[in-house]
């Protein structure tokens, strides 16, 4: 990411100077508790167990269904800068020996918009957290709905709500967390239809940005407005944890919520 080029990052919070490689070493995380954005890959080898990831639909590629100018060379340029073939990795892995479905949304493609195939890797992974009988796992990061599919795009909120409905009548849990920054049409779907809503510290989290909500009602917002411990005071998002901590609690978490599943088959 481009704040944490060349040797020395400067945090946007405390104004400290770090090594960046000093602050790799804790997840991308400072000392302030400040919590930087992370890779699809960062946050996967972050969270799964050495050598049990495998990656699902890697082959699954945009094809500018609409035509929409310019839309063609900024997913091959994405994918140039990124070597992803699109703004998600989904797969199947363990945390702390426990199998799970999961995704990771990345924020440098096209800041995370889900198109088509966003949404469908979204809905195969649930699909195949059912055929399995695995819990499913999703870190959102996105802009929202991706404008350059159209109505194509506005058709994976439904695509991916109806593909975790049909994981809950199964019994199976869906834990979502929710990532700097979750909004639009993400936020509007899947994001927040968690069985069990987990946020970062300091996340941006909401439908429509905090400048546009105050030009349109002509207001002040609360400070803290939108961040994921104002969701969590007002009762839209359950727990937050510090990504440090985040594969031990999702391992006892996810202890928790198996007798609900019926158990995990492996």
């Amino acid at each position: 990411m481009k704040e944490m080029d060349g040797l020395w990052v400067k945090c946007k919070q405390c104004q400290q100077i770090f090594l960046v490689k000093e602050l790799e070493k804790n997840l991308k995380v400072c000392r302030c508790g400040y919590h930087y954005r992370m890779t699809a890959k960062e946050r996967i080898d972050s969270l799964i167990d050495e050598g049990t990831f495998i990656e699902w639909d890697k082959e699954l590629v945009t094809k500018d269904p609409l035509r929409f100018p310019g839309y063609a060379q900024k997913i091959q340029k994405c994918q140039s800068d990124t070597s992803m073939a699109e703004a998600i990795i989904t797969g199947q892995g363990d945390i702390h020996g426990i199998p799970v479905a999961i995704g990771a949304m990345d924020s440098r493609f096209i800041m995370a918009s889900m198109g088509a195939v966003v949404g469908e890797k979204i809905v195969r992974a649930a699909e195949k957290a059912l055929e399995k009988g695995w819990p499913l796992i999703l870190f959102s990061a996105s802009g929202g709905a991706r404008m350059q599919e159209g109505v194509l795009s506005l058709m994976q909120m439904a695509r991916t709500s109806a593909a975790l409905t049909r994981l809950s009548e199964a019994g199976l849990p869906f834990f979502s967390v929710l990532t700097d920054p979750t909004t639009g049409g993400v936020t509007a779907s899947f994001a927040m239809l968690g069985d069990l809503i987990i946020a970062e510290p300091g996340a941006l989290i909401g439908f429509t940005g905090p400048r546009v909500i105050e030009q349109t009602i002509r207001q002040k917002l609360p400070a803290g407005f939108q961040r994921s411990e104002f969701l969590q005071k007002h009762g839209m998002v359950d727990i937050i944890i510090e990504r440090p901590k985040m594969k031990a609690q999702l391992a006892t978490l996810l202890s928790l919520h198996m007798p609900m599943a019926g158990g995990v088959n492996s």
